[in-house]
């Protein structure tokens, strides 16, 4: 004889089953966004919203960037934020500049427009900033040798592929690009 009521147990249990996988997998979604935030940009794989100490005072002198193997840079695309490693370097009067190897095909280099707002965490600390793309010759090779001074350094070459830095008579190729950065007060 069939207990009355199996099926409808049967179908209370696989609806919690359900629930519960649900449940764990939208916790794992979350722990999984929350751990990219927190860790990325990492490596090739862009990060998110750039956390950290904020500094809104400006940045006169950046020199102090040359110290740093890598930065970060956030610009929104999309309405949303997008975050990138990549090189900096500051020319020896002050000026900073990022790098960037073949920027067309790059998914963030073709979205900086003009005075384009952005953040820059170096170190740990987060700036708000400016960036426009670098097209004058003189200001790339300014940028370009800032660039080979840097990456001559012995804390920079370790974190460099190969712990190489680049021959300081290498000749600044036609598919680099350049931005400049300058501090941005917010109100």
């Amino acid at each position: 004889m069939e207990e009355q009521g199996t099926p409808a147990r049967r179908s209370g249990t696989v609806k919690k089953v359900a629930l519960g996988i649900g449940a764990m997998l939208a916790l794992a979604v979350t722990v999984g966004c929350a751990y990219w935030t927190v860790t990325c940009p990492c490596d090739g794989t862009p990060g998110f919203v750039l956390l950290g100490e904020r500094n809104d005072e400006p940045v006169a002198d950046w020199t102090f960037a040359n110290d740093v193997p890598l930065c970060q840079i956030q610009i929104s695309v999309a309405m949303r934020p997008h975050s990138v490693n990549l090189n900096c370097m500051a020319s020896p009067d002050g000026e900073l500049f990022l790098s960037c190897s073949v920027g067309e095909t790059k998914y963030w280099c073709p979205h900086v427009g003009e005075d384009e707002p952005a953040r820059l965490r170096l170190n740990g600390v987060v700036y708000p900033v400016v960036l426009n793309r670098v097209m004058d010759t003189a200001t790339l090779d300014k940028s370009w040798a800032a660039r080979i001074r840097k990456l001559q350094k012995p804390g920079v070459i370790a974190m460099q592929p190969g712990q190489r830095g680049p021959s300081p008579e290498a000749e600044r190729p036609g598919h680099w690009w350049t931005f400049h950065v300058r501090s941005r007060v917010e109100e």
